[in-house]
């Protein structure tokens, strides 16, 4: 029973980095992490075609091996954040804003104390 539950938090995490690689506010990279986690247990051959991946493998193998972020890849992230913070200010104001803002103080500074 536990080899159908890791396939499918694996589709559904793949799903979402999928859409996270269109949406400025939703990072790719920490659900592909999750995919390949969940693959590694149920799909093996699928994980490491994330891992081959030519855009994100790079960073997954980063991630795997020593928990690292590589700089370009935080500055990426924290500044995707920031203009999710800046269109949420933007179209929906105060005091949605707030929670974006503390979004990025909390997940921005955890990513940007990882190694690189």
């Amino acid at each position: 029973m536990v080899h159908p539950l890791y396939m499918a938090g694996g589709l559904f995490a793949l799903v979402l980095g999928i859409i996270g690689a269109f949406l400025p506010i939703m990072r790719t990279v920490p659900f592909l992490i999750a995919a390949a986690f969940c693959f590694g247990r149920s799909k093996p051959e699928w994980e490491q075609r994330l891992l081959d991946h030519p855009q994100y493998g790079d960073t997954l193998r980063d991630w795997r091996e020593r928990g690292a972020i590589r700089r370009k890849v935080k500055l990426i992230a924290i500044g995707g954040m920031s203009m999710g913070a800046l269109v949420t200010w933007l179209t929906i104001g105060w005091p949605w804003v707030a929670i974006s803002l503390t979004i990025i103080v909390l997940a921005g500074t955890w990513i940007w104390t990882r190694p690189e």
